[in-house]
């Protein structure tokens, strides 16, 4: 034999099985808690739904409405918060141990922009060949960064060495 189907969202009219409720009418005003029973007719002199607001409050609160609007409420402020929803992006920059003034600038440009737009960055210093004996030029370039943008954003994940690269990450203040 099978489960019935399990519903989505709050429970009206004849799904609330609770013996009393706290009432409130199509208006907003309290009317007290009564039986589930009468608080039905209620809503239906109404010509409206019985709706269970907050399930777990003893005893439930139950409100007078027109189901179908409040449906169509609901899903309008989700999709409003996903609007206005932000996802944080990670942006990597690319750099040499004996990057050039102006290559710098360029790079430095492009990080200001993307934490105008709200992203981190992740700021990879790649060395190769003999650069590898000389770490601390890497870090001193990776110092001169995290000074340059300290104002605009903080170091999430200090610099560190991981095999021929060091790795900073910087998010947006």
């Amino acid at each position: 034999m099978q489960a019935p189907p399990v519903k989505d969202g709050p429970r009206i009219n004849e799904d609330i099985r609770v013996p009393r409720v706290l009432l409130i009418d199509q208006n907003g005003e309290k009317q007290g808690v009564m039986p589930t029973s009468s608080a039905l007719e209620a809503a239906e002199e109404a010509g409206l739904d019985l709706v269970e607001i907050v399930p777990n409050a003893d005893p439930p609160v139950c409100k007078i409405l027109d189901y179908g609007k409040f449906k169509f409420q609901e899903q309008k402020k989700k999709n409003e918060a996903r609007k206005r929803q932000k996802v944080v992006e990670i942006k990597e920059i690319k750099l040499r141990p004996n990057i050039d003034t102006h290559d710098y600038e360029v790079k430095a440009k492009a990080m200001h922009r993307f934490f105008e737009e709200g992203d981190k960055v992740k700021v990879t210093l790649r060395f190769r060949g003999r650069e590898l004996a000389h770490p601390e030029l890497g870090m001193k370039l990776l110092q001169q960064v995290k000074a340059d943008f300290e104002p605009v954003a903080k170091v999430e994940y200090e610099p560190r060495m991981e095999g021929r690269q060091m790795i900073m990450i910087l998010a947006p203040r």
